[in-house]
């Protein structure tokens, strides 16, 4: 178990993060006519919209909420809060966006299975990526009641120090063995879902943050011409 445990969370982080770049980087050069999101929009619009925007606000939020929360270094926020008001703040937002994404979500999930116009327009793994979110999310949820436990903020120092340890290539898996199953669980299918991102829908991710780059880009000149025409 404890080489299981090594593998899982001192090297298969690298493997899908390796695959997560180099795979969506081969896919954008070689199938860029599959670089879309697949919105079933257009087939149905009744309840995308409340679905759609929950969704993506629950999970933008989750998703700056974990990186910002797991790879700022204590140091930085350590004179104006404590590791356990942190942990504390990271279980309200994040139960609050992780229901609000849950709700979104679960009403995707139903409109891709019992529309029967979706259904049929709908590849396998577009069904597949949502219940492996759903599942994600659930776990997610799950790590709540267990982080009350642990008031002092411990858990929340440990998955920093582990996640910080990763991006610094000195990974320190045993600081996770204490850690309840759930926490574990939810690391290992949170690293499958990178590496499967770039055989799936998730690939579209990087066009929206590719779209930042237009608030910079130069104002377009356009210029009337006038016409010298016959008379």
């Amino acid at each position: 178990m404890k080489t299981l445990h090594q593998f899982l969370f001192a090297v298969y982080p690298y493997i899908c993060l390796a695959v997560f770049f180099m795979g969506s980087l081969a896919r954008f050069d070689r199938d860029q006519y599959t670089w879309k999101s697949d919105s079933s929009q257009m087939l149905r619009k009744s309840g995308m919209n409340w679905a759609s925007n929950l969704f993506h606000g629950g999970i933008l939020f989750l998703f700056f909420g974990h990186a910002i929360g797991l790879l700022t270094p204590h140091w930085i926020y350590e004179p104006f809060i404590t590791p356990a008001q942190k942990q504390l703040f990271a279980i309200i937002a994040g139960g609050i966006a992780g229901i609000v994404c849950f709700v979104g979500l679960s009403m995707l999930i139903w409109r891709r299975i019992f529309d029967p116009r979706i259904r049929l327009t709908s590849h396998r793994t577009d069904l597949a990526i949502l219940i492996i979110l759903w599942v994600q999310l659930c776990l997610g949820l799950l790590t709540l009641p267990f982080s009350l436990g642990h008031k002092d903020g411990s858990v929340m120092l440990a998955l920093s120090h582990w996640s910080q340890s990763i991006f610094t290539f000195s990974p320190d898996a045993a600081v996770l063995l204490p850690l309840d199953w759930p926490y574990k669980i939810h690391l290992v299918l949170g690293m499958t879902i990178f590496l499967l991102f770039p055989f799936s829908r998730l690939v579209h991710v990087w066009s929206g943050f590719a779209s930042i780059a237009y608030l910079f880009r130069p104002y377009q000149v356009a210029r009337s011409r006038k016409l010298n025409l016959p008379k």
